[in-house]
């Protein structure tokens, strides 16, 4: 373990852990655009820098191991212009529409440009002016509102193990690109969405069936119903509507999903969907409360049972439950029913 301060505070960490690791555990925010703990630091937005004392130069706290005995500072003259510096630099080849961008309220640069009262560019010159990839059938990436962190590239290399973008050329003309500059529907993408779930602006942005604004939205957490794994999940709601699903950090995920997490939750919301147990009655479905529901099951089985002995009953169980309600299931007809008649739906 090693000691060092922040502003001030006494931080003790493990040896290895970066600056913006330690100030985090003892409630200091360094802002950054680019900093993700789940991937290797790269450093590529500058915007967490510090000072610190006895060094002449700017420290980006991201990748910036903490030392023993350091001094640091996360908010000085210096280090803010620095902070300015660089959104000027960004606003001036970024579109200024957070009138009517879709990522307004969810915007890391928009944040950012207010807190340092950042309204416009400084700097006059070109433009890199690039033409909307909508091939994808989930989301669209926007190349003009990219801010070049790195983020979206690293996840897919690092987390979903796919390297389906990434840099290409250089300087002024670095942009993210598919290989031979293709369009998404023809790269290795398997439309996970956990690119769109890290970018800090609306340079990927999911394709949206309802119109909202973010601060119009509730979240709600809860556990993604399509496998047994147990991703958990957010879901943004609007006037009890789910109109958008962004992944949760924390176990089993870590804030990752796949396709059917992250984007098929329109099931939720479609008219057909059954919401409460049917019974037939002289030949026409109605509506029954679930308690009338396991009676009519518990009857159902005590007769079958009874008349037919407990082989002649068989439970089917669910991939889309998890582990332990699968679990409870075989303990139902094993030590309840009394059979063995139990198969699951995932076993072909």
């Amino acid at each position: 373990m090693i000691s060092l301060t922040i502003n001030g505070q006494k931080a003790t960490v493990k040896k290895g852990t970066t600056i913006l690791e330690a100030a985090r555990s003892i409630g200091i925010d360094i802002p950054t655009l680019c900093n993700d703990p789940r991937i290797t630091p790269h450093g590529s937005c500058r915007m967490c820098v510090v000072e610190i004392e006895g060094s002449n130069k700017l420290a980006t706290s991201c990748s910036t191991p903490a030392g023993d005995g350091m001094a640091i500072l996360t908010e000085t003259k210096k280090t803010t212009e620095a902070r300015k510096t660089v959104l000027d630099l960004l606003l001036s080849n970024h579109p200024l529409d957070c009138l009517t961008c879709e990522k307004a309220g969810d915007c890391d640069l928009q944040d950012l440009c207010y807190k340092y009262d950042i309204k416009e560019s400084s700097f006059a010159g070109e433009k890199l002016t690039g033409e909307i990839d909508r091939s994808n059938p989930f989301y669209d990436r926007d190349p003009n509102k990219c801010i070049l962190c790195g983020k979206c590239v690293y996840v897919c290399a690092q987390l979903q193990c796919m390297s389906a973008i990434g840099f290409s050329q250089r300087g002024f003309q670095t942009h993210i690109a598919i290989p031979f500059e293709q369009e998404l529907d023809e790269s290795l993408c398997v439309s996970c969405g956990n690119c769109v779930s890290v970018c800090p602006t609306g340079a990927l942005a999911p394709k949206k069936k309802e119109k909202f604004r973010y601060w119009e939205t509730d979240s709600v957490r809860t556990t993604c119903s399509y496998c047994g794994v147990g991703c958990q999940m957010d879901l943004l709601v609007k006037d009890n509507k789910v109109v958008e699903v962004k992944p949760a950090m924390g176990k089993p995920n870590e804030g990752l999903l796949c396709v059917k997490g992250k984007f098929a939750y329109n099931f939720v919301n479609h008219e057909d969907r059954l919401k409460s147990p049917l019974l037939k009655k002289d030949g026409k479905f109605e509506e029954i409360t679930w308690e009338e529901a396991y009676n009519v099951i518990a009857d159902k089985i005590n007769d079958t049972k009874k008349n037919f002995g407990p082989d002649a009953i068989a439970g089917l169980s669910s991939a889309r439950c998890t582990t332990e309600e699968n679990y409870l299931m075989q303990k139902l007809m094993r030590a309840v029913v009394g059979t063995n008649n139990i198969d699951h739906c995932a076993r072909l």
